[in-house]
């Protein structure tokens, strides 16, 4: 690509002489926004949209899942539907933040056969028009929201990853416009999941499910889950909602293919004892200000026990180990499979 992956670019100026960041939606004077040179209205400086949920917002829980510098929600858009509709869920989990909402759009020129294709410069402006497409929207469906729509220009991982350096969340959609499209998360969506140091939420393309809906988190007691919890129980908070903790009880795990000749009481015992260990370690968050909190212990594998959990749920919450190993292993197979395959969105916590 033109000046390469992490040319400077002082005067914003892009591969084909126009602004870089030219489509931007941004608070104005007097309470208004700017959008390529149109004025929308938008909310007066420093106001926050109402109502989080029918029980508010508890500010202990809140803020723990906001950093201090800033509570921005980022959305990458490449103009394809379920980048749409991941922008659309970045805009409602803003408002319930009372955060900013960047929709990013990243232009990487395509590099193979383009013969049969439009010109580069006409797919950028599509991509463009989408993204202020879908700034319009968020606006029109959350007033009070401050909205900016930007376009970048270099390697999308690497754009979405230094945005994330400057927000709280990222948010994705589940399949773009890559060749990949038979598979439910594409190229940039697994490389950014595996090195992001912040959560990072992929959104499904179809309707996503009601906000009252509650959030599962998925638990390994060998593993470090305080940052899952943490960020479910905030989640939770945001929308009124219970927690599902969920911690899936595998004896074939523990015993191997002895596992079937055990005796369906000496099963119970142990999946009883695992849930009590499960409920004691939990006694932390469980004050009063806390979401309500749910224990569930299925006796499955535990990516089919996850995801049988995960069925109606507005949110599940997944960890991954942060730092070491090579980035394509850096998502366990737990993870993965939720990522394929659950019907809701799903947000991918980094863990130590």
């Amino acid at each position: 690509m033109p000046g390469g992956e992490g040319a400077a670019d002082p005067a914003g100026t892009g591969p084909f002489g126009r602004a870089a960041g030219v489509l931007r939606h941004v608070r104005g004077p007097g309470g208004s926004r700017t959008l390529g040179g149109e004025t929308r209205k938008g909310a007066a400086e420093g106001t926050r949209p109402d109502g989080p949920g029918p029980r508010g917002i508890r500010k202990a829980v809140r803020d723990m899942a906001l950093p201090p510098a800033t509570g921005r929600v980022v959305a990458g858009v490449d103009g394809s539907q379920a980048s749409l509709t991941a922008a659309a869920w970045a805009a409602r989990e803003a408002a319930l933040r009372g955060a900013e909402l960047e929709l990013l759009n990243v232009w990487h020129p395509p590099t193979g056969n383009i013969q049969f294709s439009p010109a580069p410069e006409e797919l950028r402006l599509w991509e463009e028009g989408r993204t202020r497409a879908a700034a319009d929207e968020a606006v029109g469906e959350h007033p009070a929201l401050a909205v900016t729509a930007r376009q970048a220009f270099g390697t999308p991982v690497k754009a979405l990853l230094d945005a994330l350096d400057e927000a709280a969340l990222l948010v994705l959609g589940s399949r773009g416009l890559g060749r990949t499209g038979g598979l439910l998360l594409g190229s940039v969506g697994l490389a950014v999941l595996a090195r992001c140091a912040k959560p990072v939420v992929i959104v499904r393309e179809q309707r996503p499910a009601p906000e009252t809906a509650d959030v599962v988190v998925g638990v390994d007691l060998d593993h470090q889950w305080a940052p899952l919890l943490d960020f479910a129980a905030a989640e939770a908070a945001l929308r009124g909602t219970a927690v599902r903790v969920v911690h899936a009880f595998d004896l074939r795990r523990l015993y191997g293919y002895g596992a079937p000749a055990l005796e369906p009481e000496t099963a119970r015992e142990l999946r009883g004892e695992a849930e009590a260990d499960l409920r004691r370690r939990l006694r932390p968050w469980l004050g009063p200000d806390a979401p309500e909190v749910r224990v569930e212990v299925p006796q499955a594998a535990a990516a089919s026990g996850l995801l049988g959990a995960a069925e109606g749920a507005g949110l599940v919450v997944v960890g991954r180990r942060h730092g070491g190993g090579p980035p394509g292993l850096r998502l366990g197979p737990v993870a993965h499979a939720v990522l394929h395959h659950a019907g809701c969105p799903v947000a991918v916590v980094p863990h130590p």
